[in-house]
């Protein structure tokens, strides 16, 4: 297909503040103008491209460079055994296939192009809205009906014109702005520079309406790997940058969420990291209670058996003001990232093995406050046992509390009931603390499968109830494609507070470029 060049009215204009950084690893704050934006009246009105399945540029996930790993030290915080009175936790509502090989629906059949899909979805107040890579559908949350869908990702652009319309990159996210009762998704187009990154916000909660867009340029660098998060000031979006080969180390970005509310003119703001630093999350708020008033978006990686944790305070009215500090680290049980950060989960029947893509946090880093106290928690996939005892992997999680303050960890265990491999995790809490954990599992005797766990905010600490199947796989991934999943979405339903939705990829059957996904939804009884 031919691509086209068009000319905007509007031109990116860079800036440099003399913000405030506490660490020498950060480079000056960068204030950067959409370089388009514009109206899509309404979503359900637009007719897909069938061809923008296949637009989508052939790449790899770049490995971000791994902290320093003592050697042959066991996990510190495993919990190698199934949880109190053998509960499953929480309780399985009902799930229904996503977006994946031969999904139907009103705009007809998905069919699968690329691996690995990037699943990930949100809950809204009447919808779920489900994206992975090259395609999106909503689905009505009563019924699991899909509404609209499935289509390309970038028919959310349609009209838009240059690479956000004409690109179909993937590495897409989509978040729910409970505050506002708006969706945002986000996706980069890449297949030439400048590198963009096209953000949509929705004007109401139906995800089939109208949507306010914009595109903002990286320049020549590439912004792998954007992962967002919702905060009262700003919509935060991460990256992690690479020129040509080489890391540049995590870009952190806030875009003007009062403006992108409204449909006016925005303006980013961003810190560039040094290349010490990668797979930065970005804190995302569940709930209805805001954080404190004028509290900046908490941002985290991990190092040496620490996690690191940045505070990024915008200010839009004077950008001098607008300020960054950190990383303040924080100790954490010793862990081995899985596969050294790559290639080692084995699969039922196949040679094949998968990626752990250990070399960073989890999406998402779900904050919430609680009204005595603050707290975020997190995920990572780590190694358990060493080079001579079989080294499987398992789920490494965190609740951090008083982010704001002095952080600490309040709480943390490696999941891993078993000799299985655990990996792909997605983690969030409900209005009363509990929590619950989605993952994907897979050993030689086991295909891939979607399972999760949970605990009652009055379990005992650092640890999780028995683990519970939400979606058996039936196949294995072959044909030299070891990429999986990438991502997963845990999301908590706005409506009651109670409710998780979880998201991420499994098999039918073995073969390659042959993928499904599976939506499901589960609470805690006692969560009303």
């Amino acid at each position: 297909m031919k691509r086209c060049q068009w000319t905007f009215a509007v031109v990116p204009v860079l800036l440099f503040a003399s913000a405030h950084a506490a660490s020498p690893d950060v480079a000056r704050m960068e204030v950067t103008r959409a370089v388009h934006q514009d109206t899509l009246p309404a979503l359900r009105d637009v007719r897909p491209d069938p061809a923008g399945y296949r637009q989508m540029h052939e790449r790899e996930e770049r490995m971000i460079p791994l902290p320093y790993v003592p050697p042959n030290q066991s996990d510190g915080a495993l919990q190698d055994y199934r949880g109190p009175g053998g509960l499953l936790a929480p309780t399985f509502l009902s799930g229904v296939d996503g977006v994946g090989k031969g999904f139907s629906g009103p705009q007809g059949t998905f069919t699968v192009q690329y691996a690995p899909p990037d699943t990930v979805g949100a809950a809204g107040a009447t919808q779920y809205v489900q994206v992975v890579n090259v395609g999106l559908a909503v689905f009505d949350k009563a019924t699991k009906n899909v509404v609209y869908g499935p289509v390309p990702t970038n028919t959310l652009w349609s009209g838009f014109g240059g690479q956000c319309q004409s690109d179909n990159d993937g590495d897409a996210v989509v978040v729910y702005d409970k505050a506002a009762n708006r969706w945002i998704i986000s996706q980069f187009a890449v297949g030439t520079t400048p590198y963009l990154q096209c953000v949509a916000v929705s004007q109401t909660s139906d995800a089939t309406g109208g949507w306010y867009r914009y595109s903002f340029s990286y320049g020549s660098v590439f912004p792998d790997y954007p992962k967002m998060g919702v905060w009262p000031d700003a919509y935060y979006e991460t990256f992690n940058m690479f020129t040509g080969n080489s890391f540049s180390g995590s870009k952190l970005c806030a875009y003007n969420r009062s403006a992108m509310l409204t449909g006016a003119a925005a303006t980013q703001q961003c810190f560039q990291l040094s290349s010490a630093y990668g797979g930065v999350l970005p804190s995302d708020l569940d709930g209805s209670t805001a954080p404190p008033a004028g509290s900046p978006n908490f941002m985290l990686t991990f190092g040496t058996n620490s996690l690191k944790l940045w505070k990024f305070h915008v200010d839009w009215a004077n950008t001098a003001n607008t300020t960054l500090t950190g990383p303040t680290t924080i100790s954490v049980a010793s862990f081995t990232p899985a596969c050294g950060g790559g290639t080692c989960v084995p699969q039922k029947g196949v040679s094949q093995k998968l990626d752990s893509l250990a070399d960073r946090l989890m999406f998402r880093l779900a904050y919430r406050n609680f009204g005595s106290y603050q707290a975020l928690v997190v995920n990572h996939s780590v190694k358990v046992g060493t080079a001579r005892n079989n080294p499987y992997t398992g789920v490494r999680w965190y609740e951090i509390r008083d982010p704001a303050g002095a952080p600490t960890v309040f709480q943390q265990s490696t999941f891993a009931p078993d000799t299985n491999y655990r990996w792909m995790g997605s983690i969030a809490q409900d209005k009363q603390g509990n929590m619950a954990l989605g993952y994907s599992v897979s050993s030689s005797s086991v295909f891939p499968s979607i399972r999760y766990t949970g605990r009652l905010v009055t379990d005992a600490a650092n640890t999780m109830q028995a683990e519970a199947t939400m979606q058996a796989g039936t196949g294995s991934q072959n044909g030299r494609l070891e990429r999986w999943g990438d991502y997963s979405g845990m999301s908590i339903d706005p409506t009651d507070d109670c409710t998780f939705w979880y998201t991420t990829e499994y098999l039918k059957a073995t073969g390659s470029f042959n993928w499904s996904t599976r939506v499901g939804s589960f609470k805690f009884p006692s969560c009303q």
